[in-house]
């Protein structure tokens, strides 16, 4: 699994390096350059967040005692996929008040104070965006926990259940055994009475028949 896992990592080193590198030049290009690179960075970046959610299913099937170092490497991918996001809406701006000042002549004040506002806009959607980002985690984490101690209960739970029914048999075995040794000492003190009776009984013929003898003479 972790092959699987570091497969996708490299895959996902590879696209954001070359999704850094194409933001970096859109501002520079031509317009009709701009608009094309524009749409090649955006597939990009769909195909680095689907990779995103492979590794974060790959996490997700690691035992958790293992689990702590992929977690932590996943956050550090997001942050950095967050920040691309947000350095290309930058630069979609930039690439936007370019195109429109072309169009219109504008002398660029009330672009840059749009700008300006723009990204303090984008700025707070990005820290909203990682605030509901890292509470998914908690509450995916949470779940993650609690699933797990659930399961912990449920076995512990058939191994005490098991105890008890071998206690059961255990109990069930030792009364049968008890009241078979209790008829085997029965029959045993039975057999030596009757030893005893027919040991006396011989005992008594014979000096009867000593005595019968006697008085004849």
């Amino acid at each position: 699994m972790s092959s699987d896992f570091e497969g996708y990592e490299q895959d996902f080193g590879v696209l954001t390096a070359e999704i850094t590198s194409k933001i970096a030049r859109v501002p520079r290009l031509p317009p009709d350059e701009k608009k094309q690179m524009v749409a090649n960075v955006e597939k990009q970046l769909e195909e680095a967040k689907e990779l995103l959610e492979q590794m974060d299913l790959e996490v997700r099937e690691i035992p958790p005692q293992s689990r702590g170092m992929y977690s932590n490497r996943m956050r550090s991918y997001k942050q950095e996929m967050g920040k691309l996001e947000t350095d290309f809406k930058r630069s979609r701006i930039a690439y936007s008040d370019e195109v429109r000042n072309e169009l219109l002549g504008d002398d660029g004040n009330s672009s840059e104070n749009q700008r300006a506002h723009l990204l303090d806009n984008t700025e707070r959607l990005e820290r909203s965006s990682r605030r509901l980002e890292a509470g998914y985690q908690i509450a995916v984490e949470t779940e993650q926990i609690g699933q797990e101690m659930l399961e912990n209960l449920s076995h512990d739970r058939e191994k005490i259940k098991r105890a008890r029914e071998r206690l059961r048999e255990t109990d069930a075995n030792l009364g049968k055994s008890s009241r078979v040794l209790t008829g085997m000492l029965r029959r045993i003190i039975q057999n030596r009475v009757l030893v005893v009776i027919l040991a006396i009984t011989l005992v008594v013929t014979i000096l009867m028949a000593i005595f019968f003898s006697v008085r004849r003479h």
